[in-house]
């Protein structure tokens, strides 16, 4: 196991204090309380209409079968890192996969943005500590990109990277990154966690990014 794959204990099993990190990171962006043990993984409550509660695992266990089969209201989510039809065979009825992402991490520079930050856009970095956040404004005020980092246990936990529809494919999630690990590294965090979309992980890996593990959500569907 090389250097850069430290954070990997396995091929596709991230160590359970990495989850841990993540989690904890998280509810600090989210400004939900922090997450409290739950068997091997962490419970947090959320309180939110369309989500309650979350439950998230290092790794796919008979834990898992055991807590849904206690479950029986939609809005709670079990988060696993582990891939989709795996998760999905533990789990009873009616529970469905809702979502399949990616941890993966960043033990090092983020390579450079491939383009600088175009004319009619500027900056602004809002500090929160723990939490940052890097927004790129238009010249009207309108927030074209937005993300933010949390601070904890010595890496920079990235969430709600996100460009406006109408401001993609002009380099500015590049740019909002590469701004969010300049706070980090001069807040004393230089390795950085994140959960990407399918979408997403394309972006973060031209950047240095790389792959943990599948994070993989299931609940009860919603009554429609």
């Amino acid at each position: 196991m090389n250097q850069n794959n430290h954070l990997i204990q396995m091929a596709d099993v991230v160590a359970p204090h990495i989850v841990e990190t993540w989690v904890k990171g998280w509810s600090l962006a989210r400004e939900v309380p922090p997450p409290v043990p739950y068997g091997s993984g962490f419970r947090t409550e959320l309180g939110w209409a369309d989500a309650k509660t979350r439950y998230v695992f290092p790794a796919l266990s008979q834990e898992c079968h055991t807590l849904a089969t206690t479950i029986h209201e939609p809005y709670v989510f079990i988060k696993v890192c582990a891939p989709a039809d795996a998760l999905a065979a533990l789990l009873p009825a009616p529970w469905e996969i809702t979502t399949h992402a990616f941890m993966m991490a960043c033990p090092g520079p983020m390579s450079a943005p491939k383009h600088p930050l175009p004319p009619g856009y500027r900056l602004e970095v809002i500090t929160e500590a723990p939490v940052f956040i890097v927004r790129l404004l238009t010249t009207g005020g309108e927030e074209a990109a937005v993300g933010r980092i949390a601070i904890t246990d010595g890496y920079a936990i990235y969430d709600r990277i996100a460009t406006q529809p109408d401001h993609q494919r002009r380099g500015l999630g590049s740019i909002v990154m590469k701004a969010l690990e300049e706070a980090a590294l001069a807040n004393g965090a230089s390795q950085g966690l994140l959960v990407a979309t399918p979408e997403g992980k394309a972006l973060y890996e031209s950047l240095n990014w790389q792959f943990l593990c599948p994070y993989t959500t299931a609940a009860i569907p919603a009554e429609k």
